[in-house]
């Protein structure tokens, strides 16, 4: 692979489990370490961690080196309140449009994260949680929307719980809703896949917030 290659592989890869919170607030990354893991050259490592850093997923140390940059609560709080924009304009152009295969890929998404639920894998399950609203943004279509959507780098907030992902006990609801939301765009019915929607991001912010 040519090094461009093997740098878009690494960036893909550690911001996969940053979003997922594989990496934890304060991490820090170390070069050689993760050009083993990935089996990647170190400059690969280095190019992806430079992108991170410039999208606002990294921070540099007072004394040099890459670490997983903290959220904070108003950040929590303004992600909210992007995604529900971006993603209930991403049902309403999906709602027209949205075919058969769309739908099928989303109920394996969601077949997958069911899976990874039983089987107590849960940072598999976190993947196909971000996979499954990143997928709902491509059925609109709009490449405009996806790019943006993709570039802002949406998390999911299970740290912010101040609990092991194994305690977190929200999966079985968060199952249920990515269902519904599927199961309303198969009907048509754009009014139940917003109000679903909008229900999944109020119940994931009060979860997070302790409220």
């Amino acid at each position: 692979m040519k090094v461009d290659s093997l740098a878009l592989k690494a960036y893909t890869e550690i911001r996969k489990k940053i979003l997922s919170q594989q990496l934890s607030a304060n991490t820090r990354l170390k070069e050689d370490e993760w050009a083993g893991k990935i089996e990647v050259s170190r400059m690969a490592i280095r190019e992806a961690l430079n992108r991170l850093l410039g999208e606002g997923l990294l921070s540099v140390g007072e004394k040099g080196g890459y670490f997983v940059k903290p959220i904070t609560l108003a950040d929590i709080k303004q992600i909210r309140e992007m995604r529900e924009i971006l993603e209930i304009g991403a049902l309403k152009l999906s709602c027209k449009i949205i075919t058969a295969t769309d739908i099928k890929q989303l109920e394996a998404i969601c077949d997958d994260f069911t899976l990874m639920v039983k089987q107590g894998y849960y940072n598999g399950a976190c993947e196909a949680d971000i996979k499954f609203h990143e997928t709902l943004i491509k059925c609109a279509q709009n490449d405009k929307l996806t790019l943006l959507y993709l570039s802002s780098h949406i998390p999911l907030f299970h740290e912010k719980l101040g609990k092991a992902l194994t305690e977190i006990d929200d999966y079985d609801q968060t199952d249920k809703e990515h269902r519904q939301i599927v199961k309303a765009l198969k009907s048509k019915n754009l009014k139940l896949a917003e109000q679903t929607m909008v229900a999944h991001f109020e119940r994931g912010l009060s979860a997070v917030l302790n409220l």
